[in-house]
């Protein structure tokens, strides 16, 4: 393995650990932490339209505090593909999970892309969109 190698599978575990900073933040219902994973101008599109930090985080703090309070969410990495070296395409698939509840759960799944960009030596995402459903891989 070249050393050009290492740095790709370096990038890409950093790309796929994205996915964990997202579960953390919701495990924590922390919409600051949450909206700290976006780009300072990233969208997020799933049930609304969210455009900015700022409007990230009031929406997930609006959630956390009401009907996503004590929610977690699982997300797994399907797909990481590097358009440049510091832009990837980060393919997921999850569940909004409640308390007990592990992996997929069917009636709450998604399936989401995300524009994940290297900002100041950190991977972010700058366009998230989700949509209803799982798969199988």
């Amino acid at each position: 393995m070249s050393a050009g190698d290492t740095a790709v599978l370096t990038d890409e575990a950093a790309v796929r650990d994205v996915a964990n900073r997202i579960m953390a933040a919701w495990a924590a219902n922390d919409a600051d932490g949450f909206a700290a994973i976006f780009t300072e101008d990233g969208t997020l599109i799933g049930d609304s339209y969210m455009k900015g930090r700022d409007g990230i985080r009031a929406f997930m703090a609006a959630g956390f505090a009401g009907p996503y309070a004590g929610m977690r969410v699982y997300v797994e990495p399907l797909d990481v593909r590097f358009l440049t070296a510091d832009i990837a395409l980060l393919v997921t698939r999850g569940s909004v999970l409640l308390e007990g509840e592990s992996g997929i759960v069917p009636e709450r799944g998604f399936l989401a892309t995300s524009t994940v960009v290297r900002r100041d030596g950190r991977w972010h995402i700058a366009a998230y969109q989700n949509s209803k459903g799982t798969a199988d891989g």
